[in-house]
């Protein structure tokens, strides 16, 4: 499965890298993430729940983040097993551009899902993971933009 998005956020481009890149702003942001550890500057484990549908997963991951080119761009790779739910690898690639005082993300995942998870069809896969990343992005937002 391919997705690929955009999203504005009112943020110069550095803070929002800052962020992407901070463990907490992140275990706050990602739906159903239950533990984030960062393990080096490039290196981060996690504990995701997620449902698709019928079958709730319950993800141990692993990402590996490529800083090369940073912060304009930057790419991950991730793989996380969910038991006998199955398992997922994939990437994205990510581009940050400056538009004044906010910052364009632009961002392309590849999902690749075995098991359980792919016998229940790719609509439900695909619908599900574009409200997560709907839902990634409304808690990035509230937890990197100061009170109002």
């Amino acid at each position: 499965m391919n997705l690929k998005e955009e999203v504005t956020i009112a943020l110069p481009r550095d803070a929002v890298y800052k962020a992407l890149n901070d463990p907490d702003i992140l275990q706050a942001s990602i739906p159903g993430c239950e533990s984030l550890t960062k393990n080096s500057d490039t290196e981060m484990e996690a504990l995701v729940v997620v449902k698709f549908g019928p079958v709730k997963a319950s993800f141990n991951s692993e990402v590996t983040l490529n800083t090369d080119g940073a912060p304009e761009h930057f790419a991950l790779t991730g793989k996380g097993d969910a038991g006998v739910a199955g398992f997922a690898k994939g990437g994205a690639d990510v581009t940050l551009t400056e538009q004044g005082n906010e910052t364009l993300l632009t961002y392309e995942v590849q999902i690749d899902i075995s098991g359980k998870l792919a016998q229940i069809g790719s609509r439900l896969v695909e619908g599900t993971t574009k409200r997560l990343a709907k839902k990634f992005f409304a808690n990035f937002e509230k937890a990197v933009m100061p009170p109002a």
